[in-house]
């Protein structure tokens, strides 16, 4: 093969670099988790549905046409 040297520091390179990414992952996996956690709690708190309500009133309008038809 031609190119195998090339073809070597390309796969060399991006194994270092899924690698990294890798281990990033697995350092950051726990602050994650909490986030998202805190996240859910919080979307489904009804500050959050107030919040939702008031950002978009007409939301439910469509519901309610279909019921007064």
């Amino acid at each position: 093969m031609k190119f195998w040297d090339w073809y070597l520091k390309i796969a060399v390179g991006s194994a270092m670099v899924g690698g990294s990414m890798e281990l990033f992952m697995i350092k950051t996996d726990d602050k994650v988790a909490v986030l998202e956690s805190e996240k859910r709690a919080w979307e489904s708190s009804p500050e959050a549905q107030a919040m939702r309500d008031a950002l978009n009133p007409w939301r439910h309008q469509g519901k309610e046409a279909e019921k007064s038809s």
